[in-house]
C-alpha cells in the first residue's frame, strides 16, 4: 500500500500555513503519541505517519520539493527509503524537538525529571519478633532538602535564574559533523538550561542543604532478609525544580538464639532426656508469637524425629496466611550418672539383651553378612 499524501495525513491543503502545519501536527500527535497509547499499534502508525507528515510540511525545502515530486523526492536508489520512513536521518530528532517545543517545552520538563534526587539508602535491623509482628519504626537519616532561602532555585533572594545564552535556554547545543547532527548537553549550563548570576548564600547556590530528618515507617509482618520497602520522596531534593528521590529501606533479620527461620517456616531443636524419649512425655514449648505450645513425645521417640505445629511460623508477606513450626528432637545422653543411675542402667541393658533393639539388630546382621563375604 502506498503512502497517504502528507496533506491529507495532517488534514490539510497545500495553501496551509506553518502555523496551522504545527497545529495540526500537534493535534494529533497528542492523541496518537505511544505514551498516550502504550501497546496500540494502530496509534503507534498514526503517530509514525503524522510525524513524517510534519518533518517535511515544516521544512520550507522539503515541502517545496514534496509539492513539487511527491514522495519521489524523498526516495534513494532503487526507491528505497533513506532512514525512518524515507527522510535523512540526520534530520530525525527535529520532528521530537518540534514535537516537544509544542507542549509548554517539555523539553525543561525532561531536564526537571533528569535532575530527580537522588534515592537514600538506609539498612534496618529487625529482631525476629518484629519481623513476625510487624511495626511502626522512626528512622532517622541525614539528607539533602530544598533550601528554604531560594525555594531550590539557587538563586540569591530578590533575583532568579536566567535563560542560557549559549544554548538558548534548551539546556542542549548541536554540531553538525559531516551528515549526521550531534546532540550534546551545554557546557555553560550543564543541560539546566538556565545559569545563575546571584547564587543563594545560604546553599551556596546549590538549591539544597544537607539536613537530619526522620520519618516513621511502617514495617508489614513477615519481612525476611533481603526485603526492600520503598518510601517515596523521602529521598534527596532534586535540583532545579526536580522532584525528591525515594528513601529505601534495607531489612535484615538478627539471628534468634532459639529460632531458626527458613523463608515463612521456624525450625529449633527440642532437648529430651534419653528417658522421655524411651517412656514418652508432653513438654511445654515456646512459639515465636511469646506464647506456649504442649506437644506429645510418643514413647520410643528417635534422636532427630521432627514434629510440626502447624500455622506457628512466620506470616507471609501482605497475606494472612503463616507457615509452620518444626521441632526437631535431641535426645541428651547423660554424661556423668550417679552410682544409682548407673546400677539402673546396666540392669536395662540385661533385659535389652533378651529383647535387643530391632534397628540395632538389623544393622549388626547386616555386618556380620558383610564380613562374612569378605
Amino acid at each position: 500500500m502506498g503512502k497517504r499524501d502528507y496533506y491529507d495525513v495532517l488534514g490539510l491543503s497545500k495553501s496551509s500555513s506553518k502555523d496551522e502545519i504545527k497545529k495540526a501536527y500537534r493535534k494529533l500527535a497528542l492523541k496518537y503519541h505511544p505514551d498516550k497509547n502504550p501497546g496500540d499499534k494502530t496509534s503507534e502508525e498514526k503517530f509514525k505517519e503524522a510525524s513524517e507528515a510534519y518533518h517535511v510540511l515544516s521544512d520550507d525545502k522539503r515541502k517545496t520539493n514534496y509539492d513539487q515530486f511527491g514522495h519521489a523526492a524523498f526516495e534513494g536508489a532503487g526507491g528505497r527509503g533513506q532512514g525512518f520512513g524515507g527522510f535523512d536521518t540526520s534530520s530525525f530528532s527535529d520532528i521530537f524537538e518540534d514535537f516537544f517545543s509544542d507542549f509548554g517545552d517539555s523539553r525543561g520538563s525532561s531536564r526537571r525529571q533528569n535532575n530527580r534526587g537522588n534515592d537514600l539508602r538506609y539498612d534496618l535491623n529487625l529482631s525476629l519478633e518484629e519481623a513476625y509482628s510487624g511495626l511502626e519504626k522512626n528512622i532517622k537519616y541525614t539528607t539533602y532538602k530544598k533550601c528554604s532561602d531560594c525555594s531550590g532555585s539557587g538563586a540569591a533572594k530578590g533575583s532568579k535564574p536566567i535563560s542560557c545564552n549559549y544554548c538558548g535556554g534548551k539546556g542542549k547545543v548541536r554540531t553538525n559533523q559531516g551528515f549526521f547532527t550531534i546532540q550534546q548537553t551545554c557546557p555553560q549550563c550543564s543541560g539546566y538550561g538556565e545559569t545563575i548570576s546571584k547564587p543563594c548564600n545560604y546553599c551556596s547556590g546549590n538549591g539544597k542543604v544537607q539536613s537530619n530528618e526522620n520519618v516513621t515507617v511502617k514495617i508489614p509482618k513477615g519481612v525476611d532478609d533481603g526485603t526492600r520497602i520503598r518510601v517515596s520522596n523521602k529521598g534527596e531534593a532534586g535540583t532545579k525544580g526536580g522532584s525528591n528521590g525515594d528513601l529505601y529501606l534495607f531489612i535484615s533479620i538478627d539471628n534468634h538464639s532459639i529460632f531458626k527461620r527458613s523463608e515463612e517456616n521456624i525450625y529449633y531443636e527440642l532437648p529430651i532426656t534419653f528417658s522421655d524419649a524411651a517412656l514418652g512425655t508432653t513438654v511445654e514449648v515456646p512459639s515465636i508469637d511469646g506464647g506456649k505450645s504442649k506437644i506429645k513425645i510418643p514413647p520410643g521417640t528417635q534422636h532427630g524425629k521432627q514434629l510440626r505445629l502447624k500455622g506457628k511460623g512466620m506470616p507471609l508477606l501482605r497475606k494472612n496466611i503463616f507457615g509452620d513450626l518444626y521441632i526437631r528432637i535431641i535426645t541428651e545422653v547423660p554424661v556423668s550418672l550417679s552410682k544409682r543411675q548407673k546400677e539402673l542402667l546396666e540392669e536395662f541393658k540385661k533385659l535389652e539383651e533378651t529383647k535387643p533393639n530391632p534397628v540395632i539388630k538389623s544393622f549388626f546382621d547386616k555386618a556380620k553378612k558383610f564380613w562374612r563375604s569378605k
